[in-house]
């Protein structure tokens, strides 16, 4: 990172395994710069490999997550210019991160916001939070994965009607339809978030990595196909030392110390 560049994402270090992940620009609502977008990755890249992370919070301000992109970045550049910009690689350290990431979305996630908490494993939504993909309403689409990630979330009829109207989901309805994990007071979402995280870093880092990489592989794949990578992967973990300390701890009647090997 340039030494002269604004910090506009911050780490903080938890004890027991846990990272947050905090941008903030609340001037502009959290809105997706360049800047941003190149500190998003170089933390998440960072904390791919992290010996002592294993559980990542991704979060905004207390009263809006992201309300998108940074659109004076893009309104008047040419495809090209688009093109070169290549932020398919800053959004891929996330997207590909092995540690579970799971967002705390209070008030507005709209647009790249959206996207960037489906990009996430779980999302825990303040009782303010509105989701949306309003892309149509300039002229454009989801170029990031609102319009895929989000039919795989929620399926065809509901995220057609989202991104076809960019209307903006309320987070009771975007738990009905499946586009978040829960809805919690604005107050609590960032605790729920970081309890959820602490809970899983308790558990077997290789079987937790071993679960996100086989669900989002296998999600695109034909059943038999996921199948089969599930059982490959499943079988792999009897040689871990943390299963064999989870059987043991169990018929002893003890909490187990997992140690990720």
């Amino acid at each position: 990172m340039n030494p002269q560049e604004e910090i506009l994402v911050r780490l903080q270090l938890l004890e027991d395994g846990v990272a947050i992940v905090r941008i903030d620009r609340p001037d502009a609502k959290n809105a997706l710069n360049a800047i941003v977008r190149q500190q998003l990755a170089e933390h998440f890249r960072a904390l791919s490999t992290h010996a002592d992370v294993r559980a990542i919070v991704l979060t905004g301000g207390e009263s809006c997550f992201v309300a998108g992109a940074d659109i004076r970045e893009f309104a008047q550049a040419s495809p090209i210019e688009m093109y070169r910009r290549h932020t398919e690689y800053l959004w891929e350290a996330i997207s590909r991160c092995p540690k579970p990431v799971i967002a705390a979305v209070n008030g507005f996630a709209l647009g790249g916001g959206c996207e960037l908490a489906m990009h996430c494993d779980i999302i825990v939504a303040g009782e303010s939070a509105r989701f949306g993909q309003p892309e149509v309403k300039l002229g454009l689409m989801p170029g990031a994965g609102g319009t895929q990630r989000l039919v795989r979330a929620v399926g065809k009829f509901q995220a057609m009607r989202i991104a076809l109207t960019g209307c903006m989901v309320k987070a009771p309805e975007a738990l009905a339809i499946g586009m978040v994990s829960e809805v919690v007071s604005d107050a609590n979402t960032l605790t729920r978030a970081i309890e959820l995280a602490t809970e899983i870093a308790a558990l077997p880092p290789l079987a937790v990595a071993q679960i996100k990489e086989v669900m989002l592989a296998g999600a695109d794949l034909p059943l038999e196909s996921a199948l089969a990578l599930e059982r490959k992967a499943f079988q792999l973990l009897f040689d871990s030392r943390d299963q064999k300390e989870g059987a043991a701890a169990f018929f002893e009647k003890r909490k187990a110390s997992f140690q990720g090997e």
